[in-house]
C-alpha cells in the first residue's frame, strides 16, 4: 500500500510541479556556473548507497560533508540557494527517487555516504531496514537542529508507530513546517 501511494502522489506531484521544476532548474543554471542538479551518494534501505539528486544550492568547490559541518556554510551558497533551502524546494527532485523505489514520501531522511556515526548508530537499532523518505518523524520534530543520537530514536520511534495514518499525518506536519519554514538553520 505505502508504494501504491508513493507512486500515485509522485506522478501527481510531478505533473502538477513540472513547470516550476523546470523554471527552478533554469534559475539554478542561470544564477551560478555548474549543472542545475546536485547528485550525492547517500545510504538507502538495508545500507545499499544510491544517488539523489537536490537543485544545486551550494557552489561547486563545497566540500562534500553535511552542511552543519562546513565552519561557515552560508559562505558556499549560490545566488539561490538560501531560498532554495529556506523553502525546501531543492528536494523536489527526489521524486524522481521516490518513483524508482530508493526513497518514500515518508521515512528516516537517507545519510550521506560519510555520515559514518548516523549509519552505525542506525544499523544497531535497525533503521537501515527502511526505505529512507522525503520527510519523516525526525524531519518535524528538529530537522537540522538534531543531535545524531536524538535523530536516531526519533528514527525508532517511527519504526515502532508507522502506519499509513501516521506517515499522512507527518506529511502534514510536514507542508506546516516548510510553509512556516521552521528547522532549517543553513
Amino acid at each position: 500500500m505505502k508504494r501504491l501511494f508513493d507512486i500515485c502522489l509522485a506522478v501527481v506531484a510531478s505533473l502538477v510541479l513540472l513547470l516550476p521544476i523546470g523554471l527552478l532548474a533554469l534559475l539554478v543554471r542561470l544564477t551560478s556556473k555548474g549543472p542545475a542538479l546536485y547528485w550525492s551518494d547517500r545510504v538507502g534501505r538495508d545500507n545499499h548507497v544510491f544517488r539523489m539528486p537536490k537543485f544545486r544550492s551550494m557552489r561547486l568547490d563545497t566540500p562534500a560533508v553535511a552542511t552543519h559541518l562546513l565552519q561557515d556554510p552560508q559562505a558556499y551558497l549560490t545566488p539561490m540557494g538560501a531560498f532554495l533551502r529556506k523553502t525546501s524546494l531543492d528536494e523536489l527532485p527526489q521524486l524522481w527517487c521516490i518513483l524508482k523505489g530508493d526513497m518514500s514520501f515518508v521515512g528516516p531522511r537517507p545519510a550521506l555516504f560519510n555520515q559514518d556515526d548516523l549509519i552505525e548508530l542506525r544499523t544497531q537499532h535497525g533503521v537501515h531496514r527502511v526505505v529512507p523518505g522525503l520527510t519523516g518523524w525526525a524531519q518535524v520534530n528538529g530537522r537540522d537542529e538534531l543531535p545524531i543520537p536524538e535523530k536516531v530514536e526519533l528514527d525508532r520511534e517511527y519504526l515502532r508507530r508507522r502506519s499509513f495514518w501516521f506517515d499522512l499525518q507527518i506529511v502534514l506536519m510536514t507542508a506546516w513546517r516548510v510553509l512556516r519554514r521552521d528547522g532549517v538553520s543553513h
